[in-house]
């Protein structure tokens, strides 16, 4: 399995700090969350001649910037050409950092705006966005969040649009935590759209989630790891811990979980 982090875990690393600590820690790539104020420093605003350094640092540590995580969401009218124009301008800025992968949100429904509205409105975005990406050498996936958590809803859209450069992000918690699937259930859904993965462990609260180490929680990840390693799947697990443990603490943990669960599947 190829494992990378998302800058949540190390929102005050630079790319470099970045890179060495996915060095140290075992980990393939990074996923830098641009728009969110941490120090990586891929941003729209990044000069050509710094996202080629960028580029370049990448290949020097062999460390992939696997996805770029944006924020754009379709699902709201009001915003949807905002959201159009800037998420453009992010998959030129994928092209130029060598990043292969943008992740994108449906977004929460509006009030007034039925599903089958906004299912509409995110076909329209994918079907003017895919060939665009597909020009750059980018994909864009669609992570299972928000009022998309349900991947069958994913699903409709993506069957509509039926593009080779979108996919979907699975996040492993949310179909479970937001949709009550289970992980198989999930995986029957996604696995023919899946191109980037998520995981977290924790458990649900009134008020959010609380992440929690690796089989402390609600979610299944051997099961995770067992049916991707069925499916020979080639993409990337990234990790994504927001405003939890400082980052030398859950990064190494977390991933020895995910490796120990490959072991036991091995010694099977």
């Amino acid at each position: 399995m190829n494992y990378a982090f998302m800058s949540f875990s190390c929102p005050d690393l630079t790319l470099l700090e970045m890179m060495e600590a996915a060095q140290r820690y075992g980990y393939r790539g990074i996923e830098p969350r641009s728009g969110g104020g941490h120090q990586h420093g891929i941003e729209l605003q990044t000069t050509e001649e710094q996202r080629n350094e960028f580029k370049q640092l990448s290949i020097q540590k062999g460390i992939e910037l696997c996805c770029l995580a944006i924020s754009a969401k379709f699902s709201e009218p009001a915003t949807w050409d905002a959201q159009m124009e800037e998420t453009k301008q992010y998959i030129k800025l994928a092209k130029d950092v060598g990043a292969p992968r943008i992740r994108v949100f449906g977004g929460i429904i509006p009030e007034g705006v039925t599903r089958e509205q906004a299912t509409e409105l995110l076909v329209k975005a994918f079907s003017i966005l895919g060939p665009i990406a597909q020009e750059h050498d980018v994909t864009i996936v669609v992570e299972t969040h928000d009022h998309w958590s349900d991947p069958a809803y994913l699903v409709a859209v993506l069957e509509k649009v039926n593009h080779p450069a979108i996919g979907i992000n699975w996040d492993v918690y949310h179909p479970v935590r937001r949709a009550g699937l289970s992980i198989d259930e999930a995986y029957r859904l996604v696995k023919p759209w899946l191109k980037h993965v998520h995981f977290h462990d924790g458990m649900d609260t009134a008020e959010k989630l609380a992440y929690m180490p690796m089989g402390s929680g609600q979610v299944d990840h051997r099961r995770v790891v067992e049916l991707l390693a069925q499916d020979q799947y080639q993409g990337f697990l990234s990790g994504e811990w927001i405003k939890w443990e400082p980052y030398d603490i859950h990064l190494p943990r977390e991933i020895q979980a995910m490796k120990a669960y490959e072991d036991q599947l091995q010694e099977r």
